[in-house]
């Protein structure tokens, strides 16, 4: 191993330049490269932000008809309840009224039995 030399220092100054330049050169190569791929990706990103806006779009739409169905549907459930109530409420009320009008003519009989018992004993004595 007697022809074995090291580099110098300055060699290997020179060898570190020569690498930071070809990395260099290897950099602006892949930048250019992007550059000019540039408007193609950017065209890309543009048409994919489009249809999400488009999604999001009609996303909305479809939550806003399902909310305004929902409601219509809460509303009629509302009107039929109420009105289901307000038809029991005639039911109990004509009942009640039925058996008010049943008890006052009973009433009504057993008064009149009354007063013809009382009438009776009256014409026995």
């Amino acid at each position: 191993m007697r022809g074995f030399k090291p580099d110098s220092f300055s060699e290997r100054l020179e060898n570190a330049a020569k690498a930071r330049q070809a990395l260099l050169e290897k950099v602006k190569a892949k930048q250019a490269e992007v550059e000019a791929k540039r408007p193609e990706l950017e065209a890309e990103r543009a048409k994919v932000s489009a249809e999400r806006a488009d999604r999001e779009a009609k996303r909305k739409l479809e939550k806003e008809a399902r909310a305004k169905r929902e409601a219509e549907e809460r509303a009629a459930a509302e009107a039929a309840r109420i009105e289901e109530e307000n038809r029991a409420a005639v039911e109990r009320e004509a009942k009640a009224k039925e058996e008010k009008a049943k008890l006052a003519r009973l009433l009504e009989e057993q008064k009149a039995a009354r007063d013809a018992r009382y009438a009776a004993r009256k014409k026995r004595k």
